[in-house]
């Protein structure tokens, strides 16, 4: 037999070798960056990020890639720095992200917050919510109102607004004879536009963390995360007009394109319109349903989100009061000075506290059953958290290679600054169509469109505040456009859980509401992007584009059916077109 002694004792000589092999490209980095920092090097990690995004259709892997790649640029793009850039990518570049105090604070608010959403759906507050709407609902039109009112109330997760006022409403709507695909527009279009823009959602800690890391890396812009955050809320154009598109539409009974064939269809209970829907998938996509048998308590939800709203404004004023300089400070300088992540992580952890409590004082859930309700709310939150950990992985390649700093060289003397949130949207929504993801997009794209934008400014002698709407606008495109993208992605999450909720053919759903979708998303670049970066208040033209809108739903929209037209006597009360699931 082959003795093992010999081979214990050239196994760490190997070992050596091999680490010095590995290490070699380590010190060969240190002098080769430089060179390559700056140059056209530097946009590969994200060009190949979002190259690989569009290809693959998955974000992880496509930023990872990209990230793998800034790593490998730092090793000098060396055969042996091909290897040791993957560990780097990993040990260096992720565990900095991960480690970083300010994105622990963002990590941990949201997964609390996905908590929380999950103790109220599973003790009944939710559904108490969408119950009480729900009353309201006696025809076609009214359902449609009803519908996104739910999706109003229920902004402070898109994932859960989806497949509660989905679920909830289909019965509903199938009795009022409105169509499956109208369902899943009012759904999608009052799911990840209004958590966008509201102010305490699921999203905030993504937007205010990629923000946040950005800013740290942009000489002279001293301006609070949150603060920026809620200065580019008037400039989030899209998702403004989808939802006030979206109670247009609902109200006034018009419709025009596919979706006005399918509510005619299943108002006159067409057969040939039958929808057929995935089960299996639609079993991935149940909600977390309340307790059986228990009360449906709408202040159950109301009361959590009331403290977490509180928290949030409360956690402001308090860490900006302690903070500030100033002799008599005013609320600007209160909330200038503030740590948003501590008041962040205060009201999440207030909001998840005052649900759990809620529960059990009325028994509705023992502590066990609490326990895994907020486990399971909490998990629906991680994948989006493994993209936000990579895309400040991303941002700090960007900042090594100096990727920010070309694309000034390259762009800054003939791309007008003016241009910037109008092409900064497109980019943003082709990336989010493609890829199915509107976080994905923003994590590759804020931490290039920010640096970018501010260095054009400062090219043009522009960043003054009178200026900084550019600004506003600018980061307002990223996300907007990444929510048209992701709102009209046969592949988003969103998109095909509003089919699933919503017992929807899921292409049937794409095709009914791309029409509806591209008539917001050129009249928010062409009557506000553009018109407001060259000076136009942003009240102005959303005004003149709501006016718009309207003025092009009553020239195209037709009426499903003649107002006070009742219903065949004959009819059954859920037409075929809209079978139950």
């Amino acid at each position: 037999m082959r003795r093992i002694a010999p081979t214990r004792g050239r196994l760490p000589l190997a070992g050596m070798a091999l680490l010095m092999l590995l290490a070699a490209p380590l010190t060969h980095a240190a002098e080769t960056a430089p060179a390559l920092a700056g140059t056209w090097v530097s946009i590969l990690p994200p060009a190949l990020a979002i190259g690989l995004a569009l290809t693959l259709r998955q974000v992880i892997p496509a930023i990872f890639f990209g990230v793998w790649c800034g790593a490998w640029a730092m090793n000098g793009f060396t055969l042996p720095g091909l290897w040791t850039s993957l560990f780097d990518s990993f040990q260096v570049y992720v565990l900095e992200a991960f480690a970083d105090r300010d994105h622990g604070a963002i990590i941990l608010f949201t997964l609390m917050i996905g908590g929380m959403v999950g103790i109220v759906s599973r003790n009944g507050g939710m559904q108490g919510i969408v119950n009480r709407i729900a009353h309201f609902a006696d025809s076609a039109r009214h359902a449609c109102l009803a519908t996104a009112s739910m999706g109003m109330a229920i902004f402070f997760d898109d994932y859960a607004n989806t497949l509660v006022v989905g679920n909830t409403m289909r019965p509903l709507a199938d009795a009022k004879r409105v169509s499956r695909a109208k369902l899943a527009y009012l759904v999608d279009s009052t799911a990840a536009p209004v958590s966008c823009v509201a102010v305490v959602t699921t999203w905030i800690g993504y937007e205010v963390g990629l923000l946040g890391d950005t800013m740290e890396r942009i000489p002279n812009l001293d301006i609070e995360a949150f603060l920026l955050f809620l200065s580019t809320l008037p400039y989030s154009f899209y998702p403004i007009l989808a939802i006030v598109f979206v109670f247009m539409i609902a109200a006034s009974g018009r419709d025009f394109g596919p979706m006005l064939a399918a509510e005619r269809a299943a108002r006159a209970a067409d057969p040939g319109q039958s929808e057929s829907v995935d089960s299996s998938m639609a079993a991935d996509c149940e909600p977390i349903e309340p307790i059986p048998g228990k009360p449906q308590r709408a202040l159950n939800a109301i009361l959590p989100i009331v403290m977490l709203i509180a928290g949030v404004v409360g956690g402001l004023y308090i860490t900006g009061s302690q903070a500030t300089d100033a002799v008599d400070p005013g609320l600007r300088d209160i909330v200038g000075a503030a740590n948003s992540y501590t008041a962040l992580m205060w009201a999440s952890l207030l909001g998840a506290f005052t649900a759990g409590t809620l529960t059990l004082a009325q028994r509705i859930m023992s502590l066990p059953e609490l326990v895994d309700a907020w486990y399971k709310g909490m998990r629906s939150m991680l994948y989006a958290m493994i993209i936000l950990l990579l895309a400040w992985s991303l941002s700090s390649v960007t900042e090594d290679l100096e990727t920010a700093a070309f694309l000034v060289r390259a762009l800054g003397d003939t791309l007008a600054v003016e241009w910037m949130p109008a092409l900064v949207f497109i980019l943003s929504a082709l990336t989010a169509f493609a890829t199915g993801s509107s976080w994905g997009a923003m994590g590759i794209l804020v931490p290039l469109t920010l640096p970018l934008t501010w260095a054009v400014m400062g090219l043009n002698g522009m960043q003054g505040p009178e200026h900084m709407h550019i600004l506003y606008s600018s980061v307002a495109a990223v996300l907007a456009g990444s929510v048209w993208g992701d709102h009209c992605s046969p592949i988003s999450d969103t998109t095909i859980l509003s089919s699933m909720a919503s017992g929807c053919d899921h292409i049937e759903h794409v095709r009914t509401q791309l029409p509806y979708a591209l008539t917001v998303g050129a009249t928010a670049i062409v009557l506000c992007s553009l018109p407001v970066a060259y000076g136009l208040p942003w009240w102005l033209g959303v005004l003149v584009s709501v006016g718009v809108l309207y003025a092009t739903l009553r020239a195209f929209g037709r009426l499903v059916e003649p107002a006070g037209t009742p219903l065949p006597e004959s009819a059954p009360t859920t037409a075929p077109g809209n079978r139950q699931s």
